[in-house]
């Protein structure tokens, strides 16, 4: 009976909690997506406050207004009585005078979506980069609920020499109605029956808080004194809580077990899957130590056509000629020109040693070395050559029949390296370059991933330095990879997106207008990719899914393979 007493009070405690605070506002503040076209050059919606949750990562982005934009626009409605105060300023009032809005300071926000502006104007005495704040004060008057919103916004201003500064004060519009009972603005006395109110709702909150906490020390007194009167009966009960509490999961992908990963970074930018494999090969020498089971000598070795030529590297199509001299096989030859330095010969060494001695169908290893000046590396060749290349040149189909690659097609070169990835993934691999750029296909479409060697050379629009002197694949590394350098299975699947909307694209540019220094932020706030027009819906879904902003929340390529090898099923039904 006690405990029965003692249920029914918690119970209670609960329901008066979740009268208090279930009120929701409703409210939604945004900027639509033709004004964040007109500002950034992408059509997006950027959220701040969405059905009354505050979207803190845009709050936080200083969105930039360019020089010849000298007014903002925001959208808002709230489908419960909702009021507000306002208020904007510039903290750069020597390049920007304080902003003005075109309604009232305070007063209730509208039902229906509206749009209101903010007018941005330059002094013109200084140029450079103004910070406006503009704060937001939002009243739910039924829960005497009151949430501030801050933004920061940036504006770029020029200057011209000898123009005097204006005394203005920030400008906002006031209300012409009068201020009566039925007037929508928050009064002088609507703010006192707020505060009144919240003060009664915290005072009952915290009773019940103590209530609750009595109620629960209590419980758990009762429920040890019960465990060891009855132990079977207790471990039954405990069972069925655990149980019975569970929520159900209902992922988009079924959840599969992701290997344990080794994230590793040497802080020389050159992280890769190198320092798993040949933890040791800092220098020439051991690389000639390590590698001395894959080296040759230069006769067996002949230059043919080159295929792809950058500033200093080139990859030549080859032929191996036999240790017996019997017989030749067709090679790729990686190797650098005569004025290339020292240290770029000992990268390309050094990065083509990633995927050494791994065997996969779907994986290009090193074949050979010859340490000659300059060093060759020798690979399996592959007759259509560099994926990315084929998709911007060759588009053509198997046996150069001149027929365009069909969806069909590209969704088989995505399985293949999902399955190449995979096999990484069992190895406890992190690729961190993964690419177009950086896989070889056949004329059957037999693709293989490769290491990264002289892709920054040969690829260099694909790489970007932001500072830091180390040239990386911004466009399409993951948030985590950007900002901390952090890589794991994730950010290869991450990469794997972008390699996917390649595929769909044909091998054009990710990001193609936006500044390599504002991926960080532009991805972190949000943004991505738009559908490409000739890609198909199931496709675009993984790409999304591929660049959830947090890593766990992204599939593994396990499910990946098998979503793409239905819909290559389903393809093949009505092709």
């Amino acid at each position: 009976m006690a405990t029965r007493t003692l249920y029914i009070i918690l119970l209670k405690c609960v329901v008066l909690f979740s009268c208090i605070y279930c009120v929701n506002g409703y409210m939604n503040l945004f900027i639509s997506p033709a004004e964040v076209k007109r500002l950034v050059g992408v059509s997006a919606e950027l959220y701040y406050i969405r059905e009354g949750k505050i979207n803190r990562a845009a709050t936080n982005y200083p969105l930039a207004v360019p020089t010849g934009i000298n007014k903002l626009y925001y959208t808002w409605y709230s489908e419960r009585q909702v009021y507000y105060s306002m208020s904007v300023k510039s903290k750069s009032p020597r390049i920007l005078y304080h902003p003005s809005l075109n309604i009232t300071k305070d007063g209730k926000v509208p039902v229906k979506e509206t749009v209101f502006e903010m007018q941005l104007e330059c002094t013109g005495h200084e140029g450079g980069e103004a910070i406006i704040e503009l704060q937001v004060n939002l009243t739910l008057y039924s829960a005497s609920n009151i949430t501030t919103l801050n933004t920061i916004r940036t504006k770029l201003c020029q200057g011209m020499p000898g123009v005097p500064i204006q005394s203005r004060d920030p400008v906002q519009r006031e209300d012409p109605r009068p201020r009566n009972n039925n007037s929508h603005l928050v009064t002088e006395s609507k703010v006192k029956a707020v505060t009144s109110t919240s003060v009664f709702y915290i005072a009952v909150g915290v009773v019940c808080g103590i209530i609750l906490l009595f109620v629960l020390v209590v419980a758990l007194i009762h429920v040890r004194t019960m465990r060891s009167s009855d132990p079977a009966s207790s471990d039954a009960s405990s069972t069925g809580l655990i149980n019975g509490g569970r929520q159900p999961e209902h992922p988009n992908f079924p959840k599969i077990p992701e290997p344990k990963v080794d994230r590793l970074s040497n802080g020389n930018g050159y992280n890769s899957l190198h320092y798993q494999i040949c933890p040791s090969l800092a220098e020439a020498e051991d690389l000639r130590l390590k590698l001395a089971p894959y080296a040759i000598e230069r006769s067996r070795i002949t230059l043919g056509e080159v295929l792809l030529e950058g500033t200093f590297g080139r990859v030549h199509q080859g032929v191996l000629i036999s240790a017996t001299g019997d017989s030749e096989q067709d090679v790729f030859i990686k190797t650098v020109t005569d004025h290339s330095s020292e240290e770029q010969r000992h990268l390309l060494v050094k990065e083509s040693c990633l995927l050494q001695g791994l065997s996969h169908k779907n994986i290009l290893p090193l074949l050979h070395v010859c340490f000659s000046d300059p060093p060759f590396i020798l690979e399996a060749f592959m007759k259509l050559g560099n994926l990315k290349q084929f998709l911007k040149n060759g588009r053509i189909g198997p046996g150069d029949k001149h027929q365009a690659i069909s969806t069909r097609d590209l969704v088989h070169l995505a399985i293949q390296i999902t399955h190449g990835m995979m096999y990484l993934g069992k190895k406890r691999l992190v690729h961190k370059d993964l690419a177009t750029r950086n896989c070889v296909i056949d004329e059957d479409y037999n693709l293989k991933i490769t290491d990264n060697a002289l892709s920054r050379d040969l690829f260099p629009s694909d790489y970007h330095c932001l500072g830091d002197n180390e040239n990386r694949p911004v466009k399409w590394m993951a948030v985590e990879s950007l900002v901390h350098k952090k890589f794991s299975h994730a950010s290869d699947v991450w990469s794997f997106g972008v390699t996917l909307w390649e595929l769909v694209t044909l091998g054009q540019t990710p990001y193609m207008d936006l500044d390599p220094f504002e991926m960080a932020t532009f991805l972190k706030s949000g943004y991505r990719m738009p559908q490409p027009p000739s890609c198909p819906d199931e496709l675009f879904n993984l790409m999304a899914c591929c660049w959830a902003l947090l890593p766990q929340d992204r599939p593994k390529f396990s499910q990946l393979c098998a979503a793409l090898t239905d819909f290559h099923r389903t393809l093949g039904i009505y092709i």
